[in-house]
């Protein structure tokens, strides 16, 4: 029996009348929600206001060569959007991520809706992250009243009930094997817990990573399109879970969570065969020439993959505050001083740009003063 259970979150007694309402409302503590991310160009204009234009974000995994959006039916944009486009999408992801059938995918407003959700669903519990990782599995299930420890390894996480982990890892590229995940799922069902894989990346992983193929009992897989496919704004990601699982989630969403738009631009792309080998192979090509641009430049490649990589610099705060003056956002690390983590640019002249760029923020500073 699964942990979920939503009725704890929330008195069993009705609130009587409006004022009553307002005062709980009133006495709720939000819990401080301050995760950094990447893709902060707001904040990146207003702490270099001077910097030269355009700007290039390297701060994020995001594929620099999107999918090429296609026509919309406008009625797409007018209308609600239709179970059967919905089913249509579920069909094609399933086919896309290798599911055992459109039942067990759930389609979301992105994976952050998802990574919001399941912790709602779940009766307060302890709570294992493997870690460094994405940040905002931390703060939701911390903000949901959940006991959370970061661990680094996964024998630190059998005293939890639900184990969170990201494969392969953002920012370090770690790739946790499938049989070790299943090692873990078997043993958290048979305690009425709960596995979640967070494969953001897994679509340029090797094919033998996901879990989704052979999805292990107690499991939910969270997958997006905005990572491989560059195209975040769309706001589309996936829950695939056993059927019931799949349908607590769902209902959880609420209807309609996902626009019209998106479910024919999820439709079309992860449908495109041929796309999408073209686009792995341009990858693949693109990190390596990254790594000769970081290694170049002084930098230690530690991981990432080919949408990103993980690197370390003793002035690491130094060299991305001179990449900002430069018009070029990386993502420094508060909890690691020495890391960076850089994208691909987009084009040969983002390419030209940003290796001048590192090349002068990367020379020592007394070499610099002295230039």
């Amino acid at each position: 029996m699964l942990l979920f259970a939503i009725a704890e979150a929330w008195p069993r007694r009705a609130v009587r009348g409006r004022v009553g309402a307002s005062m709980r409302l009133a006495q709720l503590k939000p819990v401080p929600h301050v995760v950094a991310h990447g893709g902060d160009l707001d904040a990146a204009h207003a702490r270099f206001p001077e910097a030269p234009g355009p700007w290039i974000d390297l701060s994020t995994g995001i594929n620099p060569a999107p999918y090429p959006l296609p026509d919309l039916a406008p009625e797409v944009w007018s209308r609600l959007p239709l179970r059967s486009d919905a089913w249509r999408l579920k069909e094609v992801a399933a086919r896309r991520y290798r599911a055992a059938s459109p039942e067990t995918v759930v389609c979301a407003p992105g994976t952050q809706a998802i990574i919001q959700v399941l912790p709602r669903l779940v009766q307060r519990t302890r709570v294992a992250v493997l870690g460094p990782t994405y940040g905002e599995h931390v703060a939701a299930w911390r903000q949901a009243g959940h006991e959370v420890v970061e661990v680094t390894g996964l024998e630190a996480a059998r005293a939890a009930r639900v184990v969170v982990v990201v494969n392969p890892d953002n920012p370090t590229g770690r790739i946790v094997p499938r049989h070790a995940l299943r090692e873990i799922a078997v043993r958290l069902d048979a305690v009425g817990g709960l596995l979640v894989v967070d494969e953001a990346f897994a679509d340029i992983a090797p094919a033998d990573v996901s879990v989704v193929p052979d999805l292990p009992p107690s499991t939910v897989v969270l997958r997006s399109l905005g990572k491989m496919y560059g195209l975040a704004g769309v706001r589309l990601g996936f829950a695939i879970a056993q059927d019931d699982l799949a349908q607590r989630v769902t209902e959880a969403l609420g209807p309609w969570a996902v626009s019209g738009p998106a479910l024919a631009v999820g439709t079309a792309s992860l449908a495109d065969d041929a796309w999408l080998v073209d686009a792995l192979a341009m990858l693949d090509r693109a990190a390596t020439r990254l790594d000769g641009v970081l290694a170049q430049s002084g930098c230690t490649v530690l991981g990432g993959t080919s949408l990103f990589r993980l690197a370390a610099h003793p002035e690491a705060e130094r060299v991305a505050d001179a990449l900002g003056q430069a018009g070029i956002l990386v993502r420094p690390f508060s909890h690691a001083p020495t890391w960076l983590r850089f994208g691909l640019p987009g084009s040969e002249a983002a390419w030209g740009r940003f290796e001048r760029a590192l090349g002068a923020a990367c020379r020592p500073a007394h070499a610099s003063a002295s230039s």
